[in-house]
């Protein structure tokens, strides 16, 4: 498939685009391709975030966007490209990802009734020679050996070698590289990011621009739960979406004091917020949307926080527990 428009024809506007105060302007495409991202109207952009992810589109720098699950660092940057009608393609690099299928490989092909051999391009050489957002998901995921092809187009003249076709593919001058990561090539420190690697630093050294993006202040998690679920949008809808994103931030402060092993991202707000419409029972809903992948011997705190934020025992809390030993 190839793209419709092969350079960025235009320029908008930061303040005009995405609301942040600076003069910044950036190229974007005046024609929408089949492999530019939906625009989601609701989305809520991270300003510092936002401006690095502009930086690495206005100025062709890679940059990689770090943080917690949750907190959309992947839509992030696919829904700066869908204002910037940019074309973006997004590999996820899980374990079954490997180097044949992001450089390419030989295949067996029918033409004109014979069979021939031909190179069939993999991801990268397809992306480099188009006016392409390559997004690398989970890139602390990776294996070694992709890892390291990767490391290629790095750096800052970005060439790729096509060493079965004995070629030397030139970057797009519209072709853009972005990352996300959980922990930044350190590993599974927190121990809740389980098949997460320790990335060469030498290979991390050469991202140009590392963007932290971190959960958004409660007003701003209510609008994005609002625009998931409008029928929420009630004085009493209001009330009740912000009592389940008080037991989020609890769970969140938990996690980092080291109370609890799992926390709430604004994923499982939302989660949770839908199963409300199903079951109509708060109570129920959490059980189901989130208490119920916790570990067992953490739930009577979990449900502490329910009970802090609802007034409401839940089966687990520790007044319950109590009661039945006594």
């Amino acid at each position: 498939m190839e793209i419709a428009v092969s350079q960025p024809d235009i320029e908008v506007s930061v303040r005009d685009v995405f609301g942040i105060d600076t003069d910044l302007r950036v190229p974007a495409f005046s024609v929408r391709d089949d492999h530019v991202p939906d625009i989601d109207p609701a989305y809520r952009f991270n300003p510092e975030v936002t401006l690095a992810i502009l930086a690495g589109f206005a100025q062709d720098r890679r940059t990689m966007v770090q943080g917690m699950h949750g907190t959309g660092k992947s839509t992030h940057i696919e829904q700066v490209a869908a204002r910037l009608n940019w074309p973006c393609v997004r590999v996820n690099l899980d374990g079954h990802l490997s180097r044949l299928d992001l450089v390419g490989k030989d295949t067996i092909t029918l033409r004109n009734g014979q069979q021939v051999t031909e190179f069939q391009e993999g991801i990268i050489p397809w992306s480099l020679q188009r006016p392409v957002t390559l997004i690398f998901d989970e890139y602390d995921a990776g294996r070694p050996d992709v890892m390291f092809v990767i490391q290629q187009i790095l750096e800052r003249d970005g060439k790729f070698t096509l060493l079965d076709q004995n070629r030397v593919i030139q970057p797009h001058p519209a072709f853009r590289l972005f990352a996300t990561a959980n922990t930044v090539g350190l590993g599974n420190l927190s121990g809740l990011y389980h098949g997460t690697q320790v990335l060469n630093h030498a290979q991390i050294d050469r991202w140009n621009i590392v963007a932290t993006l971190n959960y958004l202040p409660a007003e701003e998690e209510l609008a994005i739960v609002l625009a998931r679920v409008p029928e929420k949008n009630t004085e009493s809808g209001h009330r009740l979406l912000r009592q389940m994103i008080a037991v989020a931030e609890l769970t969140r402060n938990g996690f980092a004091a080291g109370d609890i092993s799992t926390l709430m991202s604004p994923r499982t707000v939302i989660t949770w917020a839908e199963n409300c419409k199903i079951f109509g029972n708060p109570a129920l809903s959490f059980k189901l949307s989130f208490l119920n992948k916790c570990d067992e011997l953490e739930r009577p705190v979990i449900a502490e926080y329910f009970q802090r934020c609802f007034d409401q025992e839940l089966d687990a809390s520790w007044a319950l527990s109590e009661e039945r030993t006594a």
